[in-house]
């Protein structure tokens, strides 16, 4: 990947982030961080083991430990790992995000230390994930609850390449077979021609017949939740990465045009990009994933094409450092004016563990750390 004159400012702000996490790390090493209140990050270990984003903690701490081989990061690693065993325990509270949960944590841990317990946690995980295939619709279940048996969201881009890595390590096809079939799905029906993405869409579980979509966590139906295209982004070129199918490395480039026009006026994203234009609802982890997939398309494009997507991502990222980071060391987060969902004005602008765990990827990477977390 060629050079970019950026790189000033991605080792000051790598810098900035070690120095924040040493003293935010010991603070928090026996938690699952989701937001912060006053300051300091809360513990959904505490609140609900089984909540979606309690791997990106340990999976942030599996990102440094990569990047420094410190023990103090792999110790809050392998413990946010440990609290994780509880959620393992309730079967009923176990979703598509699983791959969330444990691919970045336990499957990491394994790939980079061998470490034999996290690799079970990791299997036992994908085997969960494959059981919510729908063989009729050819979709992998999003959320449990009666009513919901046919719903299928975007998100679930970012779960199947812990079905790859599965099929991968045991030589068993059949989770390639499932990750393939979903992903084959959700480019067909839930990225629209233009490239913008539908959140959620609504299948008949005994047929598979598309009924209707669902505008979810976005504006509205039609509209574009940022969020929502990051997923997309990010998801189908990771597809590609691990398949090499061309129709999945055209549909992340459609995607990604669309999101970059998107955020061009000042690389600042809002929540939907289809939304009205008062008031102004940000959401920074959309373009802390976005930049993820944006660097990862880089490298898989020609030369002379790379810089169509490095340099928004570094656009996207240095906006935001400059307008959205916090860098007191008393107060935990770093990433801040996440935005939950759309309709809710108490989860908008809260800082959110993926924000800071998406940026400190993107900076691993832009430094040149070769290990895919995904």
């Amino acid at each position: 990947m060629e050079q970019y004159r950026d790189k000033k400012w991605v080792d000051e702000t790598w810098k900035k982030i070690e120095k924040k996490l040493s003293q935010v790390v010991p603070r928090n090493s026996n938690n699952l961080p989701y937001t912060s209140k006053n300051g300091r990050f809360d513990d959904q270990s505490k609140n609900n083991v089984c909540w979606w984003t309690n791997g990106f903690w340990p999976g942030m701490m599996w990102i440094m430990y990569a990047a420094t081989g410190k023990a103090l990061y792999k110790e809050t690693a392998m413990q946010g790992e440990k609290l994780l065993d509880k959620a393992l325990e309730n079967y009923e509270g176990l979703h598509h995000d699983v791959g969330f949960m444990w691919h970045i944590t336990s499957g990491v841990h394994y790939r980079l230390c061998g470490e034999e317990q996290a690799k079970k946690r990791a299997l036992y995980t994908a085997n969960i994930l494959a059981g919510r295939y729908n063989l009729n619709g050819k979709f992998i279940r999003a959320w449990n609850g009666k009513g919901n048996e046919g719903w299928s969201i975007i998100d679930s881009m970012m779960n199947i390449p812990l079905l790859y890595w599965a099929s991968d390590y045991t030589g068993d096809p059949r989770f390639r077979f499932i990750a393939e079939s979903h992903a084959d799905t959700t480019m067909h029906n839930h990225v629209r021609a233009d490239g913008s993405v539908k959140h959620i869409v609504v299948y008949d579980p005994l047929t598979g017949e598309m009924l209707e979509e669902k505008g979810g966590q976005g504006y509205g139906e039609g509209s574009s939740w940022s969020r929502g295209q990051a997923w997309a982004l990010y998801g189908f070129t990771l597809s590609y990465i691990h398949t090499h199918k061309q129709a999945y490395l055209d549909t992340a480039k459609k995607v990604a045009h669309y999101f970059i026009a998107s955020v061009a006026e000042d690389y600042l994203p809002r929540c939907d990009f289809r939304a009205p234009q008062e008031p102004v609802v940000y959401d920074s982890t959309a373009g802390a994933i976005a930049a993820c997939g944006l660097i990862e398309l880089a490298r898989l494009v020609p030369e002379y094409e790379q810089k169509l997507y490095l340099m928004p991502a570094l656009r996207m990222l240095e906006a935001m450092e400059k307008q959205f980071c916090n860098w007191d060391k008393d107060e935990d987060s770093i990433l801040q004016m996440g935005t939950e969902r759309y309709h809710t004005e108490t989860g908008r602008h809260m800082p959110i563990i993926y924000g800071d765990y998406f940026f400190i990827e993107a900076l691993y990477k832009l430094r040149g750390g070769k290990e895919l977390f995904w």
